[in-house]
C-alpha cells in the first residue's frame, strides 16, 4: 500500500513540474509603431517594422513585417516607395536619410 501512494506521490509531482515547464505565451503588443512595454507604450524597432509593413500593404506592397525586419535592402525599397507617408517617415528616415539639414 505505501509503495502505491509513493508512486502516485510520484506521478502527481511530476505532472505539476511538467505544467509549471510550458512556456509562457509572451506576445507583444504594438499599435501604430508602439510597443506596450509595463504598461507603457514605446516605439520599438519590431513594432515600428510591423508599422512600415501594414502601410506597404495599404499602398499594395506586398510586404510582410518579417520581410521588413529581416531584409534591410527590402526595407529601403519599401521606404524609397512610401516613406514619405508622415505614418512611417521618421522609421525610414533611419534607412533612406535625406541632407536636408545636415552637412
Amino acid at each position: 500500500m505505501r509503495r502505491a501512494s509513493t508512486v502516485v506521490t510520484g506521478m502527481s509531482g511530476a505532472l505539476l513540474a511538467l505544467s509549471f515547464s510550458q512556456p509562457a505565451l509572451a506576445r507583444i503588443t504594438c499599435a501604430n509603431g508602439y510597443q506596450l512595454v509595463q504598461g507603457a507604450w514605446i516605439a520599438t524597432p519590431y513594432c515600428q517594422d510591423a508599422l512600415v509593413a501594414k502601410v506597404a500593404r495599404q499602398y499594395g506592397v506586398a510586404a510582410s513585417a518579417d520581410a521588413i525586419r529581416n531584409n534591410p535592402n527590402f526595407k529601403r525599397h519599401v521606404c524609397r516607395l512610401i516613406g514619405q507617408d508622415i505614418r512611417i517617415k521618421e522609421t525610414c528616415e533611419e534607412v533612406n536619410p535625406t541632407s536636408r539639414g545636415r552637412f
